[in-house]
């Protein structure tokens, strides 16, 4: 794959060059220096000069504008000419601008591993007002562990194809993986703020294998019951929510919520699983109710923050650790011990029905029906 031509960084207090990805006209953003900050001293950036379509283009522009004679418009009039050492061009003239302004020349570029450490320190170190639990600290660090491939690389230089290359070929669970693509999405969104990356690279990384985290361990009866005791905390409600329903954390991003005939449709990962139905249980409709009137969908955060988020709430509630899978587990012991129809219990969780032709094909069943399942489920508040 040809990858773009890399240029060199451009000094502190010279402005940016972003790059927005292929398939538009003007791909390039020109941003002037950042002035504003806000309160937590994070800068803003600010916004563009304008849009061109070659990196050279813009460089010319924020030449002009450090210079004084920017006007806006002028960059239509730019013309670029083919040239074997652009790159080379681009170094004289911002090692002339560095002796302009006295200064020493450009430190060497971040690598990932610098990159990190200073995320960490951003995220873990900085912010006072928050704790982080040691299963956090020690899943953060256990994720930058398994990056090892990435540490010594300059951080500005690296790719999509770089970073899903370290989750293609780490041979460990499906959940240790997660933790890689939680990192990488967190590190490239600090990135971004501290403008040491082109684009976010990290955006489109995924898991391109088979969730193997099918055991779990359901929440005791007494356990549902503590979590109904604190219902009012946001976490917890969503926890509720999970356990009641049944789907997949990750089908939470996208699940319709009907709240005229009170069901979820959604589902992911198999043929079976994707669009099915599941009732509302009466016992979650007023958090599920007061989740989609403060926020407009169920989960308002990413399944990697709402992963954390749990494991937090459950050790300040005292409660053993417990993964978002284990949330389907509960769901499925509930409907076991309260004598859910088990054709009816495999419809809601999305299990195939293997070679049972006559519930595969011809076992449809009426939303009256699986709501006169569910209910049979009875909730310890």
């Amino acid at each position: 794959m040809a990858r773009r031509k890399k240029y060199p960084k451009l000094p502190n207090g010279f402005g940016s060059i972003k790059y927005l990805g292929k398939h538009r006209r003007n791909p390039y953003a020109v941003h002037p220096p950042t002035e504003e900050f806000n309160e937590d001293g994070i800068p803003k950036t600010p916004k563009a000069l304008c849009y061109v379509d070659d990196w050279m283009k813009g460089f010319a522009v924020l030449t002009a504008y450090k210079a004084g004679t920017y006007t806006p418009g002028m960059e239509k009039d730019l013309l670029v000419l083919p040239d074997s050492d652009s790159k080379g061009l681009v170094q004289r003239i911002l090692t002339d601008y560095s002796i302009v302004r006295g200064s020493e020349p450009d430190e060497p570029e971040k690598t990932f591993s610098d990159v990190y450490k200073e995320f960490y320190d951003y995220k873990f170190n900085r912010d006072k007002s928050k704790t982080y639990s040691r299963s956090t600290l020690y899943s953060t660090r256990a994720a930058y562990n398994n990056c090892a491939a990435l540490h010594d690389r300059e951080f500005r230089s690296l790719r999509h194809e770089d970073l899903q290359a370290v989750v293609d070929n780490c041979n460990l669970k499906h959940s240790s993986l997660e933790l890689i693509v939680s990192l990488l999405k967190q590190m490239y969104d600090y990135a971004d703020i501290y403008e040491l990356c082109d684009k976010n690279y990290a955006a489109h990384v995924k898991i391109n294998r088979e969730d193997d985290d099918e055991s779990g361990v359901p929440f005791l009866e007494s356990e549902l019951k503590k979590l109904w005791e604190n219902k009012n905390n946001d976490t917890v409600e969503f926890i509720l929510i999970m356990c009641y329903s049944g789907f997949r954390i990750s089908a939470y991003e996208t699940l319709k919520v009907d709240l005229t005939d009170n069901y979820f449709q959604g589902g992911v990962k198999t043929s079976a699983g994707k669009d099915r139905i599941v009732p509302i249980h009466s016992a979650i409709l007023p958090l599920v109710k007061a989740r989609m009137k403060r926020y407009g969908m169920l989960m308002n955060v990413r399944s990697d923050i709402m992963r954390n988020n749990m494991y937090n709430v459950l050790e300040e509630l005292r409660i053993p650790k417990h993964t978002p899978h284990d949330c389907r587990h509960t769901f499925s012991m509930l409907c076991e011990k309260y004598g859910v129809n088990e054709n009816d219990r495999k419809r809601m969780l999305g299990h195939s029905f293997g070679n049972d032709i006559t519930n595969r094909v011809y076992g449809h069943k009426e939303l009256s029906d699986l709501c006169t399942e569910i209910e049979k489920i009875k909730v310890c508040y």
